[in-house]
């Protein structure tokens, strides 16, 4: 068993246990590349060769003499049928890797010098090679018109190379190297010569070190589409289109195939890109000394910058959930990432919600040059190959893999997509989560372009979570005549605190209980999302959609929506005129009427700050009645804000607000009536409506928290801030209410003719939004919620109550209208899309007051789920 790591080595804290080594298969060359079938572990190796150990005995099965020099690459098809090799040589091979016949050789008309990587698209049947020239090249291994024969003059050993054979006059060539082991190469039996011009000439500027092919790792293309990825020795990352059909060759024939230039990484990075492993939109680059680069190819943003070990990391795997890394200093590595759903196995993954190193071990004594995962016989197994002429097998079991739920729920495609929503843990709030939100994100990304729209990640220059934006096209022409809507939502959650056993599930695991879904996010806003997502499906499918519908999720709205606004801003022309503004982010007043909400109050958040110009000091030895205390100063000017009886002191602060209409008096009586009939103990009916009033249409100013410098004990603080909000209703303007309070509060504290300091800061605001009840979406809506509630007794509904000599038609069961509602919470966004884009909003809460939205134990009901559906269904067919 090798050393552990020495905790000197790299100092992140993470453990140094090793796993089982399970077997250590000698050689007597350096190991520079490994692949494993489900019978086979390949070695490349130093002298040419591939090295064929069984997988269940680790028996040597065979020796290949596969090229002339070392073995650079080996590459398993992912179907299995072929086994690529390429080395330091013009040559590429490929094998069958069950006979271990050399099926293909492959070489460039070009002197390409060594073959750094290989990459294989099943999609479109064609190699593609990254050279020591510079340069990508590829071949179809069914395209006929590339096949010569064994002896063709533009083979490599035939053609006269530039450097080898180049002479002076009246000078001899150098003769070519020949080896006895040059012989014992198989030979193929199809040789392949790469077309001229299927070349893309300094793809980078530096070899060409490491390629992968990826299945659709951005929004930038198809769900199924394949990209090509290749990193350099330049220091960037490459994205590539992949095309059938190329540019028109010399002889005027097309080219069979292209490379398309799709985005660019690391532009302003010359360190050579070592070795590349995509996880969804994640990609992974090693790089020298011991540096791995997260980026997010959605967002094109570098995530993170990884110190993983001491050596250059010139392999990275991903399996088992997990990142598989090995330096060249010998130390190698597994990493928990932000990784759902299942692994190639089928095995569904429960991994850390945080990126860190969960062991580090000194694998070898040498520079670890190459790894690959596998299973076999239910072991995971991490395997590494190093220049000490060893292969070494760890036995890496271990990740635990998650029970059936044993949900109690018919499970639909819905519900299966809320299932993998929710178990993203996108809490904006904590930076830890940041890949959990990218996660999120992606997947959302995804989602809606599986189900036929246009997706794009929006964000601005800084390091915010993007905006999903997502557009359906409907059918009406033309495209003039269409409406179109806006619906908001976010896809980041408050966090979910498991201390104390409040959450009797899994917060990000959803479960099926009694007809309700449980879930952070279920009900704000995940569920809602989904909900709308699959109604615009349903029209699709249904040929019934005539209007765009434009989706906007952010992933900061919990955080008071951080560069929301600007991204909107930078991306208006992309979201396009509107006509409506949607959105369903709130709950009912009880768990049995419907309500559409129509007023939120605004919010801003304020940071009071008094510091002294002395430090912390102590009470005893310091305090006297000649001393400014900045906490006591700061609790007494706060004190002057309200008054005992709540009201607020700012001067003109009341002023703007508008008067209760009869209309709005109505609603009121309406609301409290039922709320009354439901649980008299809201009661009495006056002081509960007064209650409604006071928290939906009246302004609060609220002090959260105190904070002081220095521990806890006798000490006089240096520094005392407290967080303050007020709740902006209707006819207040967010400027001039901040204007008056810090306008209020230093013309107060100059009154204390304090030597101590002051400072009021905004931390956040959002405008107050009142809608429109009456106006076209809001009927649309309220006809919708009518529809797939279906009727209900008069007095349950909030119906007007019918004669007593009413004829049997007037007494039938009539449908249930929502309630008209207000609320005193606030959701920035809204009022700012109103504005922005000048179109009336409405807002449609789907769930029930007993969901717990921000609390333990969130839950949606599966009807309210499935009668969302069905209302967004009726609203962007009607509108």
């Amino acid at each position: 068993m090798p050393p552990a790591l020495q905790s000197r080595d790299l100092d992140d804290g993470c453990a140094d246990a090793a796993p089982e080594l399970l077997q250590e298969l000698k050689h007597d060359g350096s190991i520079l590349a490994l692949a494993v079938s489900d019978e086979h572990i390949f070695a490349g190796t130093s002298k040419g060769e591939i090295v064929v150990w069984s997988l269940g005995t680790y028996q040597l099965v065979q020796t290949i003499q596969a090229h002339k020099r070392s073995v650079l690459c080996l590459l398993l098809s992912s179907d299995n049928k072929y086994l690529f090799s390429s080395a330091c040589e013009p040559i590429i091979n490929v094998w069958c890797p069950k006979t271990f016949n050399r099926l293909f050789e492959i070489y460039s008309t070009y002197d390409v010098g060594d073959v750094f990587s290989v990459a294989y698209s099943a999609q479109h049947e064609t190699l593609y090679l990254g050279t020591q020239t510079q340069d990508i090249q590829w071949v179809s291994l069914n395209d006929a018109s590339r096949k010569v024969s064994h002896d063709s003059a533009d083979h490599p050993d035939k053609r006269q190379h530039r450097f080898f054979d180049s002479r002076a006059v009246g000078g001899t060539s150098t003769p070519r190297r020949m080896e006895e082991h040059y012989a014992m190469i198989p030979r193929a039996q199809t040789v392949l010569e790469i077309d001229p011009g299927a070349i893309r000439q300094y793809a980078h500027y530096g070899w060409v070190f490491c390629m992968t092919i990826a299945k659709s790792p951005t929004v930038l293309v198809d769900p199924d589409e394949e990209v090509l990825v290749s990193g350099g020795g330049d220091g960037t990352i490459k994205l590539w289109r992949l095309h059938d059909d190329g540019p028109e060759g010399d002889d005027g024939e097309k080219v069979k195939g292209d490379v398309e230039e799709l985005m660019v990484l690391g532009e302003d990075d010359s360190e050579s890109v070592m070795s590349l492993v995509i996880d969804g939109s994640f990609l992974y680059a090693g790089k020298l000394r011991g540096i791995i680069e997260l980026w997010d190819l959605d967002t094109k943003q570098k995530l993170r910058v990884i110190k993983a070990h001491d050596g250059n990391v010139n392999t990275l795997r991903m399996r088992f959930g997990l990142l598989w890394s090995a330096g060249t200093g010998g130390s190698a590595s597994k990493h928990s990432t932000v990784h759902y759903g299942r692994d190639a196995n089928g095995g569904s993954q429960n991994v850390n919600q945080k990126y860190q190193c969960l062991n580090r071990w000194k694998a070898h004594d040498a520079k670890i040059l190459s790894s690959a995962v596998a299973v076999h016989q239910n072991d995971q197994l991490f395997i590494t190959g190093a220049n000490d002429n060893e292969v070494r097998v760890w036995r890496v079991n271990g990740m635990p893999t998650q029970a059936d739920d044993g949900s109690d729920i018919p499970e639909d495609m819905m519900i299966t997509s809320l299932r993998e929503f929710v178990s993203f843990k996108t809490v904006s709030a904590r930076p830890e989560f940041t890949e959990d939100c990218r996660k999120g994100a992606t997947f959302l990304g995804s989602l809606f372009k599986r189900l036929g729209a246009q997706v794009e990640m929006l964000s601005t220059d800084g390091l915010h979570n993007p905006v999903v934006y997502a557009k359906f096209s409907g059918k009406l022409e033309p495209v003039e005549k269409r409406k179109r809507v806006l619906f908001y939502g976010h896809y980041d959650v408050v966090p979910a605190d498991l201390k104390g056993g409040n959450w009797q599930t899994d917060p990000f695991k959803l479960v099926g209980q009694n007809g309700y879904l449980y879930g952070r996010g279920v009900s704000d806003n995940k569920g809602p999302i989904i909900a709308a997502l699959y109604a615009v499906s349903d029209l699709l499918q249904a040929k019934a959609l005539d209007s765009d519908i434009i989706f906007l999720i952010e992933g900061e709205e919990e955080s008071g929506s951080r560069g929301f606004q600007d991204t909107i801003h930078k991306h208006k022309n992309l979201v396009g005129h509107i006509d409506y503004v949607l959105l369903a982010n709130s709950y009912w007043l009880d768990d049995e009427v419907p309500c559409l909400t129509y007023g939120l109050r605004g919010v801003l958040h304020a940071t009071v700050c008094i510091d002294s110009k002395h430090p912390d000091l102590h009470s005893g030895v310091d305090g006297s009645s000649m001393l400014s205390e900045p906490l006591s100063e700061l609790t007494l000017l706060l004190s002057k804000v309200k008054d005992r009886k709540n009201h607020v002191n700012l001067p003109g602060f009341y002023d703007g607000i508008l008067p209760v209409t009869q209309e709005e008096e109505l609603r009121y009586d309406d609301i409290a009536s039922i709320l009354m009939r439901r649980n008299p103990a809201n009661g009495p009916v006056d002081v509960l409506k007064r209650s409604l009033m006071a928290r939906w249409r009246e302004p609060n100013l609220t002090i959260h928290r105190y904070n002081v410098s220095g521990p806890d004990g006798s000490l006089i603080s240096s520094h005392a801030t407290a967080n303050v909000s007020i709740r902006l209703v209707p006819g207040q303007e967010v400027e001039e209410v901040i204007k008056s309070l810090k306008d209020f509060l230093r013309s107060e504290f100059a009154t204390f003719e304090s030597d101590n300091s002051l400072t009021v800061r905004i931390d956040n605001k959002a405008e107050p939004w009142l809608g429109v009840p009456g106006n076209y979406i809001f009927r649309t809506l309220e006809e919708a919620v009518m529809r797939a509630w279906g009727p209900v007794a008069g007095d349950e509904s909030g119906a007007v109550a019918l004669p007593k000599n009413a004829t049997s038609d007037e007494t039938a069961p009539k449908s249930r209208k929502p309630l008209y509602i207000r609320e005193g919470g606030s959701i920035p966004p809204i009022r700012f899309l109103e504005k922005e884009f000048n179109a009336p909003a409405a807002h449609l809460p789907c769930g029930q007051a007993s969901d717990s939205a921000h609390l333990h134990n969130e839950r949606l009901r599966v009807e309210n789920l499935l009668k969302s559906r069905e209302i967004f269904s009726t609203v962007f067919r009607k509108l």
